[in-house]
C-alpha cells in the first residue's frame, strides 16, 4: 500500500511536458492533488488555492527509477557495520528480504534523489560486486522519501536476485556448471516441498538443497508470479539464464548482460527484459565482449531495455547513464523510457508509475532543460506529491564552506 501524507494541490505550469507514455506536451501543465497526478495538458484550470510553480522554459519528466543499488541497505561499501544488504554464510538466501534492514534515515538518499531520482530496487548483494551467493534474496521497490520503510515502501518483495556470473562460481565448486547444476536441483527440490511439505516437516523425504523457509521464499518464483533477476553477463552465462527460464517457466530478467549485444533477437524472443548499465565497457574475463553500444544494439534488436546505475553512491548517475546511451546509438526517448516507464514496467508498478498520466503517483521532476546534459540542474522533484527540499549533506557542506573563516 501508497501511503500519501499531504492532501493539497500542485499545479506545474507552461513547462514542456514528458509524459513518457504519449509524444511531449509544449506549454502545458501538471496537476498534482492529494499526492497523485490529477490531469496533464494545456489550458487546464489551475485551482483555487493550488500551490503554484512556473515551469515556463523547463522540462518536466517523470521521477526517474533506478533498477540496482542498495539504498537504504548501506552506508560505506568497505565498513561492513554500515552494511544490511547480505546474508553472509548462505548461497541460498531466497528467505531473505531486504526490506526491514533498510534506513529511511540513510543520508545517501537525499544525496541522490535531489538529482531526480524518486524511485530505486534495493538489492540483496550487489551487481557490482556480486559475492559468492547463487541466491542472493529478496529486492525491495522503494520511493526515496519516508521517515519509515512502510512509508518508503513500493513493492516487497519485487523480484528474487540470482548470480550466473563469474563471481557465483564459488557457489558451484568454482565452475559454471556447477552453478548451473546447484540451481536446477534446488528449483527441482522448491518443486518437490510444494507437493510434500508434510512429509518434508516428517523428515520422510531425504535432505532437499536448502531449508524450508527459502524452499517456500521460491514458490512465487516458480508459479512466475515473483520475477527472478539473474546477473549474467557472457554470451554463454546469458544463454543459460534463457535456457533454465523455459525450463521451469520462470518471469525471468537479466542483469548485467555485458554481452547481450551478441544476442539480442534470442533475449527478445524469450520475452526477457534487460537492466543494462551503459558506461560499463572494461573487459574482464566475465565480459570480453562488452561494449559501449550494449543498451542500443539490445533495444534495437528489440529486447525491453531499462538501465540502471550499480554504484550506490552514485544512483544520481543514472542519468548520465541515459546520456551516454543515447551517445552510443539509443534515441532519447529509448533512454527517457529506459528510465522510467519500462523499469516500472519490468517491476511491475507502471499502473502507478513511471509516466505522467492521470491518476499515478505524483514522482515528478522538474528540468532547467535536457535532464541528460551534464550542464542541466535539478528545479524541482516531487515524491508522491511532496515538493523535496533540495538539500543534502553536500549542499550543507558546500554552504558552511563557501565563505572560509579568516585565516589568525
Amino acid at each position: 500500500m501508497i501511503a500519501f501524507l499531504l492532501a493539497q494541490t500542485i499545479a506545474i505550469t507552461g513547462g514542456t511536458v514528458y509524459p513518457v507514455s504519449g509524444p511531449k506536451i509544449n506549454n502545458a501543465t501538471v496537476l498534482i492533488r492529494d499526492g497523485r497526478i490529477a490531469a496533464v495538458g494545456t489550458n487546464l484550470a489551475v485551482p483555487a488555492g493550488a500551490t503554484s510553480i512556473d515551469a515556463s522554459g523547463k522540462w518536466v519528466t517523470p521521477g526517474l527509477i533506478d533498477g540496482a543499488g542498495q539504498m537504504g541497505l548501506r552506508e560505506i561499501q568497505v565498513v561492513q557495520g554500515t552494511n544490511e544488504y547480505t546474508q553472509r554464510g548462505n548461497d541460498v538466501a531466497a528467505a531473505f528480504n531486504v526490506l526491514e534492514g533498510l534506513n529511511p534515515a540513510s543520508t545517501l538518499i537525499a544525496v541522490n534523489r535531489i538529482e531526480g531520482v524518486t524511485t530505486t530496487l534495493a538489492v540483496p548483494g550487489s551487481f557490482a560486486l556480486p559475492g559468492e551467493s547463487m541466491i542472493w534474496g529478496q529486492a525491495a521497490l522503494i520511493d526515496l522519501d519516508g521517515a519509515t520503510i512502510e512509508a518508503m515502501r513500493v513493492k516487497s518483495p519485487a523480484a528474487m536476485v540470482a548470480g550466473l556470473s563469474e563471481a557465483a562460481k564459488d557457489a558451484g565448486g568454482g565452475s559454471r556448471a556447477g552453478v548451473t547444476a546447484r540451481l536446477r536441483r534446488l528449483l527441482d527440490d522448491a518443486r518437490e516441498y510444494a507437493t510434500r511439505r508434510a512429509d518434508y516437516r516428517r523428515r520422510q523425504i531425504e535432505d532437499l538443497s536448502a531449508s524450508a523457509a527459502d524452499l517456500e521464499a521460491l514458490q512465487p518464483v516458480l508459479r512466475g508470479e515473483l520475477p527472478l533477476i539473474v546477473v549474467a553477463n557472457r554470451r554463454s552465462d546469458i544463454e543459460t539464464a534463457l535456457r533454465i527460464g523455459r525450463e521451469y517457466r520462470l518471469k525471468l530478467i537479466l542483469a548485467g548482460a555485458a554481452e547481450g549485444w551478441m544476442i539480442p533477437g534470442e533475449i527478445a524472443a524469450a520475452g526477457v527484459p534487460v537492466l543494462v548499465e551503459p558506461l560499463d565497457n572494461i573487459p574482464s574475463y566475465d565480459a570480453l565482449g562488452i561494449r559501449y553500444e550494449n543498451a542500443a544494439l539490445l533495444a534495437k534488436g528489440g529486447a525491453k531495455v531499462a538501465l540502471m546505475e550499480t554504484t550506490t553512491e552514485n544512483t544520481r548517475d543514472l542519468r548520465q547513464q541515459a546520456g551516454n546511451a543515447v551517445a552510443n546509438g539509443m534515441t532519447w526517448e529509448q533512454a527517457l523510457r529506459a528510465v522510467t516507464l519500462t523499469p516500472a514496467e519490468i517491476f511491475g508498478v507502471a499502473g502507478q508509475y513511471g509516466s505522467l498520466d492521470a491518476g499515478k503517483v505524483a514522482n515528478v521532476v522538474v528540468w532547467s532543460g535536457d535532464p541528460f546534459e551534464f550542464s542541466t540542474g535539478v528545479e524541482h522533484v516531487f515524491i508522491r506529491g511532496r515538493d523535496i527540499p533540495l538539500r543534502s549533506r553536500q549542499t550543507e557542506l558546500l554552504e558552511r564552506y563557501r565563505t572560509l573563516p579568516p585565516k589568525y
